[in-house]
Parts: C-alpha cells; structure tokens; sequence
C-alpha cells in the first residue's frame, strides 16, 4: 500500500469563495483566523476518544488576545475527514489532551504564567469540570509553562514534563526550570493532594559552550532501561545544528538529575516544539519534527518551520529522518509547527498550527499562525517521501 501524507479540506461553510479560500491548504483545515484580527493560532493538541472518535484543541495569542486563554475544543466523528467546534474553556493554556478511564482530561497552566490546573470531560469534550478548589482540579499554585505534549501512563502513574517561569532574570528561555508532575494511576486526578512535583532544573550559562539559551516544552518519555525521563526543546543555535536534552526521573517522580557531558543529544529540529511517543509495534520513538533542510541553513533555524520530517529512533539519542511529511519552500510566513500526534493502528494522526495563504494575504509570518490542520500519515512506519521532496532528504 503506497504510503501517503492524507491531505484534505474541511470546506468551511457553503460558499465557493469559502472553497476557494482554504482549498490549497495542506491537510483538513479544522478553525481559520485571519492575521488581520491580530489573533493567532497556538497550542494544537489531540486526542483519541474511547469510542475512535477525535478531540483537538488549540488557544489563541496576539495582541488582541484579552483576558485568560480560551481553548477551543472540536470533534471528529469520521476520522478527521471534518470536525465540529463543540466547547470553549475560559482559562486554560499551554494544555495537553488525554484520555484516562474513558474520560478525556485537559492538563496545563490556567493562563500564561499561571497555576497548573487539570479538567475533566465525562461526554467526550462537550462539557469539563471547573478548576475551583484543589479537590477540583487546582493542582499548584504558581507561574508555570508547558506545552501540548505527552501524558505518559507508565510504571502505575501518569507523567507530565512541565516548567516554571521563575529562573534568573525572567527573560525568555533562561525563565524556564524543567519539572516532572506525577501521580498514581489510580489516584483521582482532581485532587491536586494526589500529584508529586519533582525538583526543578534550569537555565545554565556553561552548558553547551555557553551557547544554551534554555530547555523548555519537555516531554515524558519512558527510556530504554524502563527509566522516565524529561526530554526537551533546547535553544542551541550554533552552525545549524540542533540539540535535545534528556533529563533523568526518579521512579518515585521526586527527583530529576542532568548530566551536561551526556545529556544533550543531536536532534533534527530540536530547537522548536516537538512530542515524543513511543510505538510498541516498531519498538522505536517517533517525533514530527522541524528539521531544516541544506537549503535552507544558515538562517535562523528557531524560525524555519516550513518543513516537517517523520523521525524516529531505536534507543532515544539517535534519530534519523525517515521522511519529508510538509513542506513550503518560503520560510517567512509558511510554517507547520507544534505538531501533536497520535499512533492508530498503521496510522500517525496529527494536528499542526499552520501559517499558510489565505485570502486575506495569508499569515501574519511563519509563527502567528492563521490555521489549525489534521494530517494522516498512512502506513507512517514505512513512511517513504514523495519524490517532489526527496531532494531535502539529508
């Protein structure tokens, strides 16, 4: 079966010009802002519901953004062919989705900044708890930041890679101190009582040469050995190359350790958000990934979104690029970004904040994203890139 990138359009609303207006876009465009409303897309996560249905989410940011985040949250009932906007939540940002029990669960600070707070659904995304109290979902208080990447169900508890904003100076990327948030599997998720927060690790001015400008937007992955450990975006630009860091948890989730002579990791594309799973059919890790290609070195590769590669890795430190999943060649206001997946059987389902041309002259640049998009990659195990792009394979 030959291997593809499914790539649709969710016609929103009857009108041809409506038609016309997103029919280019890669993948099923599930919710469209213009960049004239200074609002953009943030955030994408997803989720597989119990019964093989879909949530996705997102927030919005921009200078017109008022008030605490609101999360939107849509539904797919025929495999991300089309989706529905089904709730709102007032405050929540920077959130994962996931399932547990046959619930689905929201999980990150309530605005930017913010405490942690968790909610619940018990109709599949319609309605969610209200965070009021700490037996209802009001887990820390604090300046906290996180991102949509995994829950891991591991070892009898649930894991979740988080950051606070309070490391040296407050700036960006020094601000953020790395954290595992742990709780037993059995334990009800509400009761802010139940979860462990280990210690925090930051910004350090001598790691990588002094080129390390932060870690952030970990991920809970269960490493080779059965250990968990925290792996992350890390702000490292020097020649093009890009580097991840993997931190160590304890089993008991109290305690994080890094080692700077063998932490950091080659990764494709490691300076932008990414998610880590890892599939029990392979045995490997797979990420969706910015990578930057050759053509497209030399510039700032924080910024270069405009294309996606399928990665995956045998033991976590090594990974190669499989494939070219997106691609645009313009770099300043095309961008597939922040990409949360899920497996399905043969399948890798995802969603992505896009910036892509719209009819009112498009993104506001590669990172204002003015689109949230699903994208299906069949068969994505023997994934092989499609010859327009083999050309960007390393």
């Amino acid at each position: 079966m030959k291997n593809i990138v499914f790539i649709a359009c969710l016609l929103l609303g009857s009108s041809s010009f409506a038609q016309q207006q997103h029919s280019q876009v890669p993948g099923v465009v599930i919710n469209h802002v213009s960049a004239r409303e200074k609002l953009y897309i943030g955030s994408p996560g997803i989720c597989i519901l119990p019964d093989g249905n879909y949530l996705a989410s997102h927030e919005y940011f921009g200078p017109e953004r008022t008030g605490k985040s609101k999360v939107q949250i849509f539904r797919s009932v025929n495999k991300g062919m089309s989706w529905e906007k089904i709730a709102e939540i007032d405050g929540q940002e920077w959130s994962a989705l996931f399932t547990y029990h046959n619930d689905a669960f929201i999980l990150g600070p309530e605005m930017a900044g913010g405490d942690i707070v968790i909610r619940r659904s018990t109709d599949g995304g319609y309605s969610w708890s209200q965070p009021t109290t700490a037996a209802q979902g009001r887990l820390f208080k604090g300046r906290f930041h996180s991102a949509p990447t995994p829950v891991l169900i591991y070892k009898n508890r649930i894991w979740k890679a988080m950051e606070d904003l309070n490391g040296p100076g407050g700036k960006w990327g020094r601000a953020f101190r790395s954290f595992m948030l742990s709780a037993p599997v059995d334990a009800d998720l509400l009761q802010a009582g139940n979860w462990t927060m280990s210690n925090t690790l930051g910004y350090d001015s001598g790691y990588l040469n002094g080129n390390m400008g932060g870690w952030l937007e970990g991920n809970a992955v269960a490493a080779p050995g059965g250990k968990v450990v925290t792996m992350l975006r890390t702000d490292y630009r020097v020649n093009g190359d890009e580097k991840a860091a993997i931190i160590q948890v304890s089993d008991d989730g109290k305690q994080t350790t890094f080692d700077p002579a063998t932490g950091f990791i080659d990764f494709p594309g490691a300076c932008k958000k990414f998610s880590v799973r890892y599939d029990s059919v392979s045995h490997r890790y797979w990420t969706l990934s910015n990578y930057v290609p050759g053509r497209f070195r030399g510039g700032n590769p924080e910024r270069t979104r405009n294309t996606v590669a399928l990665l995956s890795s045998a033991d976590l430190k090594t990974w190669q690029v499989q494939g070219i999943v997106l691609h645009h060649p313009d770099v300043e206001k095309h961008g597939f970004q922040y990409l949360d997946f899920q497996f399905e059987g043969k399948d890798m389902i995802a969603v992505s904040r896009t910036a892509f041309d719209d009819a009112d002259g498009g993104a506001d640049n590669q990172h204002n994203a003015n689109y949230l998009t699903f994208h299906r990659i069949s068969n994505f195990r023997h994934y092989k890139t499609p010859r327009k792009w083999r050309q960007l394979m390393p």
